[in-house]
């Protein structure tokens, strides 16, 4: 599968309504199109899944290794990828756009704020070019996307400053109703902030689509995983609903691959399934507190743990699985009951980061001196017990107290990181079953 990489000059420059754009405008030009996000998110991918029709693959060279991030690219569909970048282009120690780029041997388009330029955003586009060799990256700026550009004589200005080698691959126009909203932890869901159709579809008519299909190329084929993977005999139940909705692909994928897999909503009051382990994943249980508190699934779900029904859960999960949580507005609702720990929501993130933590001994997704890296963003903190028990120090991050993570009662844990299944950290909770 073809492919190529939409990076930004910063955040907060467009890349995802630009990459929404460009995804319609693939699809309009007859391409089979595979969306995929550099770098930890869930947010953006749910809106590439809208767009696209099928799930965006999630591309981070520090959770998932090179060898990973080549193995989760080939697992898409269609025949051309467009990857959408993280931050600016170069931004990120753990994993840049660039170094994404550079794993994959794929081109860069960069998403250009035009608003208030023309010249200024070739200069801009030019210097991100001579930019790789001073940063020592083997990464190709092929052509530009001008973001808030209006046509006419701001467009013909800005292709004709143009220099040959940095091909002009159209605009996005300056309208509001191609911009997303956004809240804590990032934009609006996919699903609720959906772009205006013909809002999209004039955007799409300034991109051109077939171009930027040609551009598109193979990347390396992947080293087959090392890893063996038989298939357990187990079934898992994973939370699907508003609140819980932060899972990579590749995590339901593999459980998919190796155990029964279940879904249920904690939200909708549904009754937790038959299964051998429960997964939480993140997602936002401080907007749908109220109602989680009144539909008893969480609360269930703690009679159930006590009894020894293993459950993981990851940051919302971790929330989900404390004694209460208090939201910003100050409203206390009790929550499982499985961790001791109250949970507060706060106006301010209180993490983000690359995260690489190291366990103290077995636990439910690593063995004794095992490290596993991940991510995480939360605007929330836990107030634990003193004789809480983790199982992990933190080797790079926040985590729960600052100094651990993975809080662990009866055979469950919840943790503030979020893993890819390339960690083996799957793997090793279904195992344990």
């Amino acid at each position: 599968m073809e492919g190529f990489v939409l990076g930004g000059v910063s955040s907060g420059v467009g890349k995802t309504v630009a990459t929404l754009a460009v995804l319609r405008a693939l699809e309009d030009a007859g391409h089979a199109v595979q969306p995929a996000k550099a770098g930890p998110d869930f947010i953006d991918p749910s809106h590439h899944e809208a767009i696209a029709g099928r799930p965006s693959r999630s591309l981070d060279l520090w959770l998932c290794g090179e060898a990973g991030v080549r193995r989760n690219y080939a697992r898409g569909e269609g025949d051309v990828c467009v990857v959408e970048g993280v931050m600016g282009l170069y931004d990120g120690d753990g994993s840049s756009t660039a170094m994404v780029a550079e794993a994959l041997d794929l081109p860069v388009v960069l998403v250009v704020d035009a608003s208030a330029g023309m010249e200024s955003v070739a200069a801009t586009a030019v210097g991100f070019r001579e930019y790789a060799d001073h940063a020592g990256r083997d990464v190709e700026v092929a052509g530009i996307v001008a973001q808030r550009a209006h046509g006419g004589r701001h467009e013909a200005g800005i292709r004709d400053a143009l220099p040959d080698d940095v091909e002009y691959f159209g605009r996005i126009p300056p309208k509001p109703d191609l911009e997303i909203p956004d809240r804590h932890l990032g934009l609006h869901m996919g699903e609720e902030a959906a772009l205006p159709e013909e809002a999209l579809t004039e955007a799409v008519e300034t991109l051109e689509g077939e171009r930027l299909a040609a551009l598109a190329r193979e990347p390396p084929a992947p080293a087959p995983s090392t890893a063996s993977a038989p298939a357990v005999d187990a079934r898992i139940a994973i939370a699907d609903d508003p609140a819980f909705c932060f899972r990579y692909p590749a995590t339901v994928e593999r459980f998919r691959e190796r155990a029964e897999l279940v879904t249920f909503s904690p939200l909708a009051g549904d009754s937790v399934p038959d299964c051998d382990g429960v997964y939480l994943p993140g997602g936002y249980p401080e907007l749908h507190a109220d109602g989680l508190e009144s539909a008893g699934t969480l609360a269930r779900l703690g009679r159930l743990a006590s009894d020894g029904l293993p459950v993981l859960g990851e940051c919302g999960g971790l929330m989900a699985m404390s004694r209460s949580l208090t939201t910003a507005e100050g409203a206390t609702h009790a929550m499982a009951g499985i961790l001791p720990a109250d949970v507060s929501m706060h106006d301010r993130y209180r993490a983000l980061d690359h995260v690489e933590l190291e366990a103290v001994g077995d636990s439910p997704t690593a063995t004794a001196g095992e490290r596993l890296r991940g991510h995480e963003f939360h605007y929330s903190s836990a107030d634990v017990d003193g004789d809480a028990r983790f199982a992990f120090e933190t080797v790079r991050g926040e985590g729960i107290d600052g100094d651990h993570d993975g809080l662990l009662a009866y055979d469950s844990m919840g943790t503030y990181c979020h893993v890819h299944a390339e960690s083996g950290a799957f793997d090793r909770f279904l195992e344990a079953l």
